[in-house]
């Protein structure tokens, strides 16, 4: 028998805690200043890439401006912006812009009311100021499972990962990066209400929403049935309404109940439990003599991510982050089309990180130190690479 403890509590591990124990709420001032060494990471990460970015785009000849702000996917967020949703299926290969969830568009269309400058203006500040508030969400799981410094070692690697770049682009992911972590930590501290409202808010931002909709929903059930009231049950049913409002609205415009899934077909997305990830995977590091870096990269990241997931399931990961990163693994490996932005669609899989941020918080300064900023050197090169020299998408 185990001797009986006469600490002061909490005597149970963060990560088996109860959602709603453990610390006290902070003022907000209070919070932001014992975030700040996470914050203050994530910029010097950040920045460090810009500056990466910057001097390689001038070499080149090329603005940094328009690379982020108006390329790619930022295009199509913007033109939405701007005009609005078509109300055709078509037959077009990768031109139908229902493919794209509502939130961000709608953002940027009232910053860019708000504030005097262009709409690409104003999605890319947008962009940014979402990667401190996904920075801080992620520091805030990572403290609340592991304590301060495994938390700011986690904040800082999610700056540092191969494809960060695009954090500080006209993109989603940090928007839905931020709305999934504080949503997870929503779960974590007890509070269903905020937590039903982010998923939903993340459910109108990318098709992954999906997943951050099944964890709430699967620990709001798990806490309703161990006797937590109505409001984890609550909760599980509210979260999916925005991704399931999205779906059903694009059916509903286009005049058919699988008309968003039709419009993916469209784009090449169609889950095949992973056959075409195998089969590219093969090809790739097997097979081809010359492979691309940046595909090697992403196969890298995706291979890497399927084992961290299983260090997740090993080191018994609250269940809500269990599901959120099983469903989006499942989708982004399942999933058939284009390969080259998995690894995008995975950065907000951020507690895939947790174990190495673990370690990282348990080994000494110089080591600690050594591994993260390699992992910011490494980020700050492939993104540059991955926006200069690689043809495609990120």
């Amino acid at each position: 028998m185990p001797p009986v403890s006469t600490a002061a509590p909490p005597t149970v591990p963060a990560s088996r805690r109860p959602p709603g124990a453990g610390r006290r709420r902070r003022p907000a001032a209070a919070a932001l200043g014992y975030a700040a060494p996470a914050l203050l990471g994530y910029l010097a990460v950040r920045l460090l890439g810009l500056l990466v970015l910057t001097r390689w785009a001038h070499l080149k000849g090329h603005g940094v401006w328009p690379v982020l702000a108006a390329s790619w996917d930022s295009r199509w967020y913007l033109d939405i912006a701007a005009h609005g949703y078509t109300d055709r299926l078509g037959t077009a290969m990768d031109a139908n812009n229902l493919a794209f969830f509502p939130l961000y568009p709608a953002l940027i269309r009232v910053c860019a009311a708000l504030t005097p400058g262009s709409a690409a203006s104003a999605a890319l500040v947008l962009a940014g100021c979402c990667s401190l508030a996904a920075a801080w969400g992620v520091f805030a799981v990572g403290d609340r499972l592991h304590g301060r410094r495994a938390g700011t070692a986690l904040a800082v690697l999610w700056g540092a990962l191969p494809v960060s770049a695009v954090q500080w682009m006209g993109y989603t992911e940090s928007l839905f990066t931020a709305l999934a972590a504080w949503a997870l930590y929503a779960v974590l501290t007890g509070r269903w209400a905020g937590a039903a409202a982010l998923a939903v808010a993340a459910g109108l931002t990318r098709p992954t929403g999906i997943a951050v909709a099944a964890a709430v929903t699967a620990a709001g059930l798990a806490a309703a049935a161990g006797g937590r009231g109505r409001g984890p049950l609550l909760a599980a049913l509210v979260a999916p309404l925005g991704w399931l409002g999205h779906v059903g609205w694009v059916g509903a415009r286009l005049g058919r109940w699988d008309g968003y899934f039709a419009v993916q077909r469209l784009w090449r997305n169609e889950w095949d439990g992973g056959a075409d990830t195998l089969r590219q995977l093969r090809e790739l590091l097997a097979y081809d003599r010359t492979p691309q870096l940046f595909l090697v990269a992403v196969s890298a990241v995706l291979v890497l991510s399927a084992g961290l997931y299983a260090l997740c399931l090993a080191d018994r990961q609250p269940l809500a982050l269990l599901v959120f990163c099983g469903v989006l693994l499942a989708v982004v490996l399942g999933s058939g089309g284009v390969y080259f932005p998995r690894a995008r669609f995975l950065l907000p899989g951020f507690p895939l990180l947790l174990p190495v941020a673990a370690a990282v918080a348990r080994a000494r300064t110089a080591v600690a130190v050594l591994v993260l900023g390699g992992a910011a050197l490494s980020s700050a090169w492939l993104g540059g690479y991955m926006l200069l020299v690689w043809a495609g998408p990120p």
